[in-house]
């Protein structure tokens, strides 16, 4: 799949300030969801950027997910990072320094390329990631500062921390669908009838 920067900023027309974050809050840290906060059902997924079941998801069910049951309104999704390695994190972390609505676009596209990024032999992963970054809209500067800040690398290992003592979260993807943990890759039937009977 060819990446390019208009794929990667279609929903990035961001100017001023960024919406849903109050003045002086750090929007790298605030939370990651898609759909009507006031849907019926919420599923909170865990998952890891190297994660091949999670890129599966993303690439095979996710579509149907959000055109099926998201965009009607019946599922709230919000996305907690669980990173399985030092490549995740770092990932994890550059995708949450770009504002809150490049987010999803930049993630889908980090699974659906995991394979150039993540586990080419002989590729600097970082490198790739910053490519990957700067075609999403950010530059080499913040991008620098991003993977060396210290707080939001904590940040995001507490978000993992939370989820194994809240949920018992031990492996990716895991999904949390209203209280309900279910663990591993699902198709679209699968999933919906994860929410239906939750």
């Amino acid at each position: 799949m060819k990446i390019s920067r208009r794929n990667l900023l279609v929903a990035s027309a961001c100017c001023g300030a960024l919406p849903g974050v109050a003045r002086g809050e750090d929007y790298r840290t605030t939370e990651r969801s898609a759909g009507n906060p006031s849907a019926p059902v919420t599923a909170i997924e865990y998952f890891s950027l190297t994660c091949t079941h999670c890129a599966a998801f993303s690439r095979e069910t996710m579509p149907e997910v959000r055109s099926k049951l998201i965009e009607p309104g019946k599922l709230r999704m919000v996305y907690k990072d669980y990173p399985l390695d030092q490549v995740a994190l770092t990932a994890a972390m550059v995708a949450r320094a770009l504002p809150p609505e490049r987010y999803e676009p930049f993630i889908s596209a980090l699974f659906a390329n995991q394979d150039r990024w993540a586990f080419a032999r002989g590729v600097n992963s970082t490198e790739e990631l910053w490519k990957m970054g700067s075609l999403a809209g950010m530059n080499r500067k913040t991008f620098d500062s991003t993977i060396n800040d210290e707080s939001l690398r904590a940040f995001v290992m507490q978000e993992r921390e939370e989820g194994e003592k809240k949920y018992g979260v031990d492996s990716t993807p895991t999904f949390i669908v209203n209280g309900h943990k279910h663990a591993g890759e699902m198709d679209f039937k699968g999933f919906e009838q994860l929410v239906a009977t939750t």
